[in-house]
């Protein structure tokens, strides 16, 4: 064993004797390695935090929950231009589909709309989220507050002017000053405000609670009706725990078929959106991400993995005569072979961990300037620090060869 640390001490110290004789030469030739460690923990590191946001932002919404609506939220084989003659879903069914859905733990009628400005006095915020949606809304996203609370089913059923905020509104319009009970202006009507949600954060698609306010969704039905081009209405539906998903989407299309009188023969004029196919889809863009960056960092290792090769058999032949006076002096191949193998490994990790080092830097900023958290885990440390021993232990094994079976007369020759 203390053989086998002599020789690893030996190696780190040929190593770093290499780069500091030939500083240009081995940078250069683990530049490859470099950029390959850089870009693969770079874009694990990415998909990590993307993940890692993905599942943040999804956390409070059910995989099971449901979007009923004449859109799909994915690729579809049905005809753009026979989708574009679907019927919106109406308040009507979201009302009978609510009466008659046995299995439904909560369901909530919801319209997507354009942003909108809002103002209080002589203050403004642009592009806010406007999001017209029945009381039940909150049981099925969960949201929180930081002081008030969410409408109620008789604000909600008569369309009350009531608004709840997210907390980056609350402090542009309202600054130190408790926004409850204030009112806001939006659609040319004054909203009073009960409710501040909690800060959030950044959202997966640039979107967040924190830019977003709730109203009612009968207030935006009796301002532009149920026949507005720029809003698109959704029925978003809570399954209970434990049940059958394909007979519950089975029953959905059945009563809906019905109350609109669907044809036998006719396909659903309508898309059940289940949220676990969202994500899903998510998931199958993280793993293309993963498998893109693994080819494009592959490149760079093997162009790495030559150049360090190259390293090492320069190293072979500038120490024959070295070799040949160890091994006069009864050092066995093993012993060689061990000397320039760690040596490659060696040189490698150090290339790594630059590039892991690099990663570091970049992530420290980018979280700071994007209040994105970009995260670099101890297992991508690990694999980028594995990965760059591996190269260097199959960029040095031919050259450690080499130098293994030197004959000892002809390298000490050699080296007159």
């Amino acid at each position: 064993m203390l053989v086998y640390l002599r020789l690893l001490k030996e190696s780190f110290t040929f190593a770093m004797n290499a780069l500091r004789t030939n500083k240009l030469r081995t940078l250069l030739s683990l530049l490859g390695v470099t950029i390959g460690i850089f870009s693969i923990i770079a874009v694990l590191a990415a998909v990590d935090s993307l993940d890692q946001k993905i599942k943040k932002s999804l956390s409070s919404l059910d995989k099971n929950t449901i979007y009923l609506t004449a859109e799909s939220f994915g690729p579809s084989e049905i005809p753009r231009w026979k989708r574009e003659q679907f019927p919106n879903v109406n308040y009507e069914e979201y009302q009978y589909l609510k009466n008659n859905l046995p299995d439904a733990q909560q369901l909530a009628y919801q319209i997507f709309t354009r942003a909108e400005i809002i103002k209080h006095e002589t203050k403004s915020v642009s592009s806010v989220n406007v999001v017209p949606v029945s009381q039940e809304f909150i049981d099925i996203q969960g949201l929180e507050f930081t002081s008030g609370r969410f409408y109620n089913e008789a604000e909600s059923n008569s369309g009350t002017a009531v608004i709840v905020i997210g907390d980056e509104i609350a402090n542009s319009l309202f600054e130190n000053v408790d926004p409850i009970g204030k009112q806001v202006r939006m659609y040319g009507q004054k909203f009073t405000v009960i409710g501040i949600l909690k800060k959030q954060g950044a959202g997966l698609f640039g979107d967040s609670n924190d830019t977003s306010v709730f109203i009612p969704v009968n207030f935006i039905r009796k301002m532009f009706g149920d026949n507005n081009d720029s809003m698109l209405p959704v029925i978003v539906i809570k399954p209970s725990k434990g049940i059958d998903m394909e007979a519950f989407k089975a029953d959905i299309s059945q009563k809906l078929r019905t109350m609109r009188g669907v044809k036998t023969a006719e396909i659903d004029n309508f898309f059940i959106n289940v949220f676990s196919g969202f994500t899903d889809f998510l998931d199958g863009i993280i793993s293309s991400m993963n498998a893109g960056g693994w080819m494009i960092a592959g490149f760079s290792l093997l162009v790495g993995g030559f150049g360090v090769a190259n390293i090492m058999f320069v190293s072979v032949k500038e120490r024959t005569n070295l070799i040949g006076i160890q091994k006069s002096l009864g050092a066995k191949n093993r012993f060689i072979l061990f000397q320039f193998l760690f040596e490659a490994i060696i040189l490698c990790v150090i290339g790594g961990l630059i590039g892991i080092i690099l990663v570091w830097l970049i992530a420290i900023v980018l979280t700071k300037v994007l209040e994105f958290d970009f995260v670099l885990s101890f297992f991508n440390i690990c694999l980028g620090t594995g990965l760059a021993a591996i190269i260097g232990l199959v960029a040095g094994i031919l050259p450690a060869i080499s130098a293994s079976k030197l004959d000892p007369v002809e390298a000490i020759r050699s080296g007159m």
